[in-house]
């Protein structure tokens, strides 16, 4: 079967700008993130992740690695909330308070200072997201932002980011790589071989 050139080339542009921003993602951010992840997992706080969308999506699929793919023998095992994942309030917070409240009125409940946040969005600008984060640091939490395109709002607000730069608009690859930073740091939480402290990352830690 022969392949529609057009269909081809989308494809093959999507493919080549997915690598691009693989290749330029910042590996040291993303280990001084594990890092903090690490210390919310011996401390025994909780970990909340947020996000709208495909990055509801990501939120939702991350949970479930770190409860459960994230596990090892002799740690603790992580305290993790999907916050989009409680669909029942969440309507109930949509409708009562308005949008930009679902995760901030959930975080209002549940969380404890020591606690983190981490929000995932590519545009960095989502008005339920910047809000959670300004409860987040409220209450005495650590955030964290995975962003893209120029990272937003958010990239000042939250206290650690890993920011894949990106055209504006250019959703699929960021989400993708949003979801592929998700993966490593399960990966490496998993296996043990997270650092210690978030000040203390190799400034030589390599790009991929």
């Amino acid at each position: 079967m022969i392949a529609d050139s057009n269909a081809a080339a989308t494809g093959a542009n999507y493919l080549e700008l997915l690598q691009g921003l693989v290749r330029n993602l910042d590996l040291k951010a993303v280990l001084r993130v594990g890092a903090r992840l690490q210390q919310v997992r011996d401390s025994g706080a909780t970990i909340y992740v947020a996000g709208n969308g495909g990055s509801a999506a990501t939120s939702s699929h991350w949970a479930n690695d770190l409860g459960k793919a994230a596990r090892r023998s002799g740690a603790n095992p992580i305290r993790v909330v999907s916050l989009g994942d409680h669909l029942s309030w969440v309507s109930a917070l949509a409708n009562d308070e308005g949008f930009e409240r679902i995760f901030a009125g959930q975080l209002e409940n549940l969380a404890r200072p020591g606690d983190l946040l981490v929000v995932i969005s590519a545009s960095g600008n989502s008005p339920n997201l910047i809000e959670a984060v300004q409860t987040a640091r409220s209450l005495g939490m650590s955030t964290v932002g995975f962003l893209g395109f120029d990272g937003g709002a958010l990239r000042s607000l939250v206290d650690d980011q890993v920011w894949v730069q990106s055209p504006k608009g250019l959703y699929g690859p960021v989400e993708d790589v949003h979801h592929i930073i998700c993966h490593v740091l399960a990966t490496c939480l998993a296996s043990g071989v997270v650092q210690a402290e978030p000040d203390r990352i190799a400034s030589d830690t390599p790009r991929f």
